[in-house]
């Protein structure tokens, strides 16, 4: 049993992320198809018979992409969107520094919500509960292997270090995790674990652009 989870596309850039719901830039859409086509081409490694997606706008284009060429129907949800800022979700940022100055992902405490968002606390339970239940799922047939999430870098990031038996904070460094990067997660005897990370074959030749929530 596997699942992949995959970075959305590019998106643009000089606003905050969170529950922004703006879309994907062109070079987004680019990569969204070129993943895409790829999972075709290698569908004797991947043999996705599952959709998963986050339900924010720059998740769902790329999810459409994917949609269109492997001819299956993804589920959108809640569950797998980034941490929820609040006020700030889409704001140019420098209209955030005036309205909320040093308000960011990693100063607020862990018990400390964005203004009208989540605390990293609720954000890290909300990402183990909805990865768990997935686990549970597929254990029990509930859920057909192999299954594709597209979610975000910080949603990714938390399953880095659950899947490491690591302690997270939202100060705790970031993994490399890039524009529709694929990162692999296999059931073994030892139970479930990342098997191959940040992989980015299908966007060779083609600038991935940087590394952003």
């Amino acid at each position: 049993m596997k699942i992949f989870l995959v970075r959305h596309g590019m998106d643009e850039e000089g606003f905050r992320g969170g529950w922004s719901n703006r879309g994907l830039i062109e070079q987004g859409v680019h990569q969204s198809k070129k993943l895409a086509q790829y999972l075709v081409e290698q569908s004797d490694q991947y043999g996705i018979n599952t959709i998963l997606s986050s339900d924010l706008t720059r998740a769902v284009e790329t999810t459409r992409e994917i949609e269109s060429i492997l001819k299956l129907e993804a589920t959108y949800s809640v569950e797998w969107r980034e941490m929820n800022n609040g006020e700030l979700a889409g704001m140019e940022h420098k209209e955030a520094e005036v309205k909320y100055p040093g308000i960011y992902f990693n100063t607020l405490q862990m018990d400390t919500a964005f203004p009208g968002g989540e605390i990293p606390q609720d954000f890290y339970n909300r990402i183990c509960k909805a990865f768990n239940d997935l686990c549970m799922n597929l254990e029990n047939k509930k859920v057909q292997s192999n299954v594709l999430i597209v979610t975000h870098g910080g949603v990714i990031n938390v399953l880095y270090y659950l899947l490491n038996g690591e302690e997270w904070t939202n100060k705790s460094p970031f993994h490399s995790i890039e524009n529709t990067s694929v990162h692999t997660i296999e059931r073994t005897a030892n139970g479930w674990g990342m098997t191959e990370r940040n992989f980015m074959n299908h966007l060779k030749g083609i600038e991935s652009g940087s590394i952003r929530k």
